[in-house]
């Protein structure tokens, strides 16, 4: 696991604070308090993750995240005063994998960076079920050859599904492990995700992918 943390946070004392903290716990740390400076240096260098502010001078968090997916699928948390439903929204859409406010509690940030380390992708994994071949190391995914393109949350929706396959999860389960947040009590995301998943896959390749457990959840089971 890279325990090497980029804290973007144009603060001096809240990234100060969060840099003690983590240094505290064991992680390595590194602060930017420019957004231009920030994406250089996470383009350049290897993070197991990164927490972004959003109100940055040079290059706003926002379009600091949206050049960043271009290149590289490091685990963001954007951690910023920014509290509007439609922020978060936008923050979660361009690609972080999770949304904090200010002011925050550093336990919660502290668990929160240990869960999206665990779900981090590992580089060079390569996941099959019959023709269909998902390969976490290029975060691509074909069936029979044939290249499928989809968004990040839907591939690592579909990655979670798999690494779970056999095992029925419910939506409250999906939606903890692929969003990292209580997504306004509303469950009803990983539905529309599903069916995101299923236009791709399952009816394009005349295929069941992923069943419904009808109660229960949603489940990818091996083929006979």
């Amino acid at each position: 696991m890279n325990n090497k943390i980029l804290i973007v946070e144009d603060d001096p004392k809240i990234s100060r604070f969060v840099s003690l903290e983590l240094m505290h716990e064991g992680y390595e740390t590194e602060i930017k308090a420019d957004g231009r400076e920030a994406l250089e240096a996470a383009l350049a260098n290897e993070y197991g993750l990164i927490i972004l502010d959003v109100m940055l001078p040079s290059l706003n968090g926002i379009e600091v995240l949206r050049r960043l997916r271009q290149a590289k699928t490091t685990p963001v948390i954007i951690l910023t005063a920014r509290d509007q439903v439609m922020d978060k929204v936008s923050g979660l859409d361009v690609g972080a994998n999770d949304y904090m406010t200010k002011p925050f509690a550093i336990e919660e940030l502290l668990a929160r960076i240990r869960a999206n380390l665990r779900k981090t992708t590992v580089a060079g994994e390569i996941m099959t079920l019959g023709r269909l071949v998902i390969d976490c190391g290029s975060v691509s995914v074909a069936y029979d050859s044939h290249p499928i393109e989809l968004t990040k949350r839907e591939f690592d929706l579909l990655v979670y599904l798999m690494r779970n396959k056999n095992i029925v999860v419910s939506r409250e389960q999906a939606l903890d492990a692929v969003w990292g947040f209580e997504f306004y009590g509303n469950t009803n995301v990983v539905d529309v995700y599903i069916r995101y998943l299923r236009s791709k896959i399952d009816d394009v390749y005349n295929v069941e992918l992923i069943q419904t457990v009808r109660g229960a959840g949603y489940v990818i089971r091996d083929r006979d």
